[in-house]
């Protein structure tokens, strides 16, 4: 099997899991997915800085590990949601509720380590974070409705 083969195989197979994990890619997924890295990248600078003010315990790599993991478990989260949709009906009502809670915990993850940092943080932020948690628990709440 040569190069080609090997990267369409490994193609097909990336995209078959997620489809069938996710139900497809989506903008909700996507934003999701920016979330999660910007806050693994600010966590980062943010031991860094505390690290160079000596104020925390710096860049350790058993840490970053356990961040990665827990990275790992939140798109674990997301298709499991979508795995109970699909024995629910064909919409996408938990799957997208599991995400905005992430989306809510990444966000509010990112503005506390722009504290860390010491970066002042706009309002409008502040009110996005309890919108994205409104959201989660609001589609949560009407999925509940719906199947009753």
């Amino acid at each position: 099997m040569d190069k080609s083969e090997i990267y369409k195989f490994s193609t097909a197979f990336g995209s078959s899991a997620v489809t069938y994990l996710y139900g497809g890619w989506s903008g909700v997924l996507g934003v999701l997915l920016a979330l999660v890295i910007i806050d693994y990248v600010t966590g980062c600078f943010a031991a860094g800085a505390e690290s160079k003010r000596g104020t925390g315990p710096g860049l350790k790599s058993k840490i970053g590990l356990i961040g990665i993991t827990r990275k790992v478990f939140i798109f674990a989260m997301v298709a499991v949601g979508h795995l109970i949709d699909g024995i629910l009906g064909d919409s996408h009502l938990i799957r997208d509720a599991v995400a905005y809670f992430y989306m809510a915990n990444e966000v509010l993850s990112i503005t506390e380590n722009g504290g860390r940092l010491g970066v002042p943080i706009p309002s409008v932020i502040r009110q996005a974070v309890e919108v994205l948690k409104s959201k989660g628990e609001g589609e949560k709440d009407d999925a509940s409705k719906e199947k009753r």
